[in-house]
């Protein structure tokens, strides 16, 4: 489990808006680790986990896109079923309630990547699930 720092971008529901984002990023030759983006009605946001996440604040500054930095957990696991579940139910156990999750794998990877926020409130129970 590493903790990091996950970027919230509010969009316009509209051609280019995470184009627009993507293209400061890689300017800067900022790694994205994770993204989510959703879009409901003309608006949307964008999540993501950077590999540096103080270049990925300077190259939003620079681009004057406006961010939330949220403090965020990034966890490896195995690529396979009940992976998931067995981490999960390990936060269960100790309380833990997230606010938000998001994950991927690559098909046939050996690894999947889970990034989570924890509700302020429960931070004080996380140790390693």
């Amino acid at each position: 489990m590493a903790k990091t720092k996950q970027f919230t971008i509010t969009v316009d529901n509209q051609p280019g808006a995470v184009a627009h984002i993507a293209k400061a990023l890689g300017d800067s030759k900022v790694n994205i680790l994770a993204l989510l983006g959703t879009a409901q009605g003309t608006g949307g946001t964008v999540q993501f986990v950077a590999e540096d996440a103080k270049k990925a604040k300077k190259a939003l500054d620079a681009a004057h896109i406006p961010y939330q930095e949220t403090p965020a957990e990034l966890r490896e696991l195995p690529n396979k079923a009940g992976a998931l579940a067995q981490t999960l139910a390990a936060l269960e156990k100790k309380g833990v309630n997230l606010s938000s999750i998001h994950a991927t794998a690559p098909k046939g990877g050996k690894k999947a990547v889970v990034v989570y926020i924890v509700e302020a409130a429960a931070k004080a129970a996380i140790a390693t699930a």
